[in-house]
């Protein structure tokens, strides 16, 4: 902690100018309209003549709707309509019109379409009403008769039905083919592992209710305020399923609380906010219950395999890892489970095998850090089984088979300083105190044992533009339509162009959250930094290219002969490096040269070329402390240590957070996280935050966070990459193997709840 607390310390901008600094520690700039009311989520903006939409569920998992009894509701004082499939306004009949921007193959949901219900909390109707607690209790009237056919939600019966699915999702890499000869070399080695891993289904559970509050203005223009990661993929949906101009539909989240992937894609509320508000030609909200939450994408269910062999001295021989997850009957939902086994570890015979299992559900959703979740923990915990096989030290056995350049497809790392994290991770840690045995440590009533693993996630770059406008009175703002998900978007962004262009940050607006603004991508994948953050110092550069020009034609300007390399912005002013007593104020210059604004826009695009000849990947150590009371079958996680490597970190303050609510949600992935279903009903169970549990303060103890030095020009030019997802990567996985380090237990699936601690050994099969 102490290097985090040292950097907290340090100020944050230059003393002499009040310049602000990336890589400090800075507060939000958004922080005092979220505690004081001032931001305005979607569901609390306000609108003239605005109904309230309230959905009504289907009951059954699969069958046909036969008839929809309307009355009851529609007496009820205050109901202005009933929504149904029999009288929705019109929509495009292809599912192509249905596509938004991150859908996988298939063909997607399309609500209130028409009489069939393929699971279990499909929307099958809505009731309007002129209050939300009319409608709320309207929609309770309103009966549905439903012709049941048989269902099947249950993935470890239809594992023999497994298929490859089609690879056709934005950001899904397929596993690479075979290297070498892993079942020969597996069958040869003398040291094997063979283990079986089960990872339930989770949902994403943000603070804020999925929410669309669509205004319509006289003229018919639709102004749609919608919880989403992406407003210009709502916008893009919305225009496609109606038949709508894109000048007819603006879509806005400038706030956004909390979204971990469940945004990416346009929920129905949205869909069916648009309806109504086109078929009553009125404003209309429409706001999803806690248990309507539950009702659409999740984590998927998924069952592994990996198999390990090694030479006795520890060496790698052959890695397999296999996988099969659900996904729904009408799309091919696919993330990358197993390919992170080709990434880590130096191996000369490596298979991948990833297939799905049609189930009658929802079609899963990326959920924060999708497929490394699953697949780095499987991975992780055989490591850690390999090496208790091989009487070796856990760390001791990564270093021995660090890879120097990617395993699979031999290219080098665009940087990479896992080592680093190893090493500093272990350090504050302890690490070198650990006996290896398993219980060998004890405290109290309370089994103790230290447990790590490895992280890693991809560092991602897509394309976006960016404008800044320098007004005469020395704001500079800066728009792109971005989205603030609670990662501190506004905030970082604002350090970039504060810092690209010498100016207080105080007088550094960043514009986002709303779909006119110049293209910016869905955000997900922790890669708003490297994409959008790129845009905005793409920009700012091109300002002060044309910023220098108008200086150099001033009046006896001292600027006159000198090249960009001469000059440097600073304190609000344009001065010569070798000078700096020699400046002029921004306003001076926009003001002497007759401006009132000055703009330029920037388009930033990823140089494939140079990129596609590295593995670029963002990594991490993690190492964790847990107490265990065998009597009850209890486990505490009392400390861990996350050391990241993600290259430049522009903010430490929201960077740190980011990793630490990873952690925590690490924590719950390994301990608490998991929606159960009844499969005679195809429903989930806990659909409500009292029986879906997840970490409260008191399961919360020590978390330090260290950065190792990295700075990535191949990933972006900032030298940045992402730290939103690898915060969660490799924290359950370090908590299983503690637990068997305290225990001697080997727990192979999650979560890892008392039941399975008190019965001393885990299949790994559900």
């Amino acid at each position: 902690m102490t290097d985090l607390i040292e950097a907290l310390k340090a100020p944050t901008a230059d003393p002499g100018t009040g310049q602000v600094r990336t890589g400090t520690p800075v507060s939000r700039v958004d922080g005092r309209a979220k505690v004081t009311g001032q931001a305005k989520y979607a569901a609390e903006v306000p609108a003239p003549d605005l109904a309230y939409g309230v959905v009504v569920s289907s009951p059954v998992a699969k069958g046909r709707i036969t008839a929809i009894h309307t009355a009851d509701a529609l007496a009820v004082p205050g109901v202005v309509e009933v929504l149904t499939h029999q009288n929705r306004p019109k929509v495009r009949s292809f599912d192509i019109a249905y596509k938004d921007m991150t859908a996988p193959a298939g063909a997607p949901f399309r609500p209130l379409y028409d009489d069939k219900v393929f699971y279990s909390g499909q929307p099958v109707a809505l009731v309007v009403a002129e209050t939300f607690e009319a409608a709320r209790y309207a929609a309770a009237l309103v009966r549905i008769d439903i012709e049941q056919e048989p269902h099947d939600t249950k993935l470890s019966a239809n594992v023999d039905k497994a298929y490859k699915p089609k690879p056709l999702k934005a950001g899904f890499e397929p596993p690479p083919d075979e290297k070498g000869n892993a079942d020969k070399a597996f069958a040869e080695a003398p040291v094997k592992i063979d283990a079986e891993f089960y990872s339930g289904v989770e949902h994403h559970n943000p603070m804020e209710l999925f929410a669309s509050t669509v205004i319509r203005d006289a003229d018919g223009h639709l102004t749609i305020y919608d919880k989403t990661q992406s407003s210009q993929n709502s916008r893009w949906y919305v225009s496609h399923v109606f038949g709508l101009s894109k000048s007819k539909v603006t879509v806005r989240n400038p706030y956004v609380g909390g979204a971990f992937g469940s945004g990416l894609r346009p929920q129905y509320q949205l869909t069916l906010a648009v309806m109504a508000a086109l078929h009553l030609k009125r404003s209309v909200r429409v706001q999803l219950t806690r248990q309507q939450m539950f009702s659409f994408g999740h984590r998927p269910e998924t069952l592994q395999r990996v198999k390990l062999a090694a030479e006795r001295d520890g060496t790698l021989r052959s890695i397999y890892h296999q996988a099969i997850a659900e996904t729904s009957p009408i799309e091919d939902y696919v993330e990358v489970v197993v390919n992170w086994s080709g990434m880590l570890y130096a191996c000369d015979n490596i298979k991948f095998d990833y297939k799905l299992v049609k189930l009658d559900q929802y079609t899963p959703i990326d959920m924060r850090a999708p497929g490394a979740a699953h697949g780095v923990h499987a991975l992780e915990v055989a490591m850690d089984e390999l090496s208790y096989a091989l009487n070796m030290d856990p760390l001791q056995l990564r270093l021995k088979n660090y890879a120097e350049r990617s395993p699979v497809e031999d290219k080098p790392y665009s940087s990479k300083e896992l080592r680093a994290c190893y090493e500093l991770g272990a350090k504050q840690f302890g690490w070198d105190k650990r006996q290896l045995a398993p219980r060998s440590m004890k405290e109290g009533t309370e089994l103790v044992g230290w447990g790590m693993a490895t992280g890693v996630w991809d560092a991602m770059q897509m394309f976006a533009r960016a404008s800044a406008v320098l007004h005469a009175d020395g704001r500079l703002v800066v728009s792109s339509a971005a989205t603030d998900i609670g990662t501190g978007t506004y905030t970082v962004m604002a350090m970039i162009a504060a810092e690209a262009m010498g100016m207080p940050l105080e007088d550094v607006t960043f514009q986002l959250g709303d779909s006119t603004l110049p293209v910016a991508p869905i955000e997900g994948g922790s890669s708003h930094v490297t994409t959008v953050g790129s845009a905005v110092a793409g920009v700012c550069e091109k300002l002060q290219k044309t910023i220098l020009k108008h200086a150099q034609k001033l009046k006896d300007s001292p600027f006159a002969s000198a090249k960009m390399k001469d000059v440097e912005f600073a304190g609000g002013t344009l001065r010569l490096k070798k000078q700096p007593e020699t400046s002029l104020p921004l306003t001076a210059i926009l003001n002497d040269s007759g401006m009132v604004r000055l703009e330029e826009k920037y388009l930033m695009l990823p140089n494939m070329l140079k990129q596609r000849k590295f593995r670029r990947l963002v990594h991490s150590a993690v190492f964790v402390e847990v107490r265990v009371d065998e009597e009850l079958g209890v486990v505490r996680v009392t400390r861990v240590v996350n050391a990241v490597a993600a290259g430049r970190i522009m903010n430490l303050k929201t960077a740190t957070s980011q990793v630490v609510g990873g952690i925590v949600w690490g924590i719950s992935q390994a301990l608490h996280e998991e929606s159960y279903t009844d499969h005679r009903f195809g429903r989930f169970m806990n659909h409500n935050l009292s029986e879906y549990h997840v970490p409260v303060n008191a399961d919360i103890h020590a978390i330090d966070v260290i950065f190792a030095q990295e700075d990535d020009r191949i990933v972006s030019r900032l030298g940045a990459k992402g730290v939103g997802e690898i915060g969660i990567v490799g924290v359950a996985a370090a908590i299983s193997n503690a637990i068997y380090h305290a225990t001697g237990r080997r727990l192979r699936s999650t979560p890892m709840t008392p039941d399975k601690v008190l019965a001393g050994f885990d299949s790994g099969k559900p």
